[in-house]
């Protein structure tokens, strides 16, 4: 019997000006991920969805969900679209970008806590909500 391929969410953190897209495996690993101009997010999500042939896509509910969710339908009316809560994913963000890009000898020497990324964190706050949907197996909405 061969084994189970992994589960493949996109997630979406949207944003008026612009939204972070990721491909995530229920496996744990990112496949994918990607900062873009709000206006092309249903686009993106819709390549990445057919492209890593996920199941479904994960959008936060808060900052300009509601135009993003519109984008995304209108890029594709079949996909499936599931909402999470996005409260405290720019935190979580900024620590996993920093756990996945460790910080230079002078960064070190400033606290976690007031560390700000040199770039913006919207891809992995879209990675963030990606394993909040699969570490819950349910959406919200």
């Amino acid at each position: 019997m061969a084994p189970e391929r992994p589960e493949v969410v996109i997630a979406v953190d949207p944003g008026y000006a612009k939204c972070g897209v990721a491909a995530v495996s229920s496996g744990g690993e990112v496949l994918a991920r990607a900062i873009v101009e709000t206006d092309r997010v249903g686009l993106t999500a819709a390549a990445m969805m057919h492209t890593h042939d996920a199941s479904v896509i994960v959008l936060g509910g808060r900052t300009g969900a509601r135009r993003v969710w519109e984008l995304i339908h209108a890029a594709d009316p079949a996909l499936t679209i599931a909402q999470v809560e996005e409260h405290m994913t720019t935190l979580e963000a900024r620590e996993r970008y920093w756990r996945e890009t460790p910080p230079g000898c002078l960064m070190r020497i400033v606290p976690k806590g007031m560390r700000v990324p040199p770039e913006p964190v919207d891809d992995w706050a879209a990675v963030v909500l990606a394993e909040r949907y699969l570490t819950a197996g349910k959406c919200e909405g």
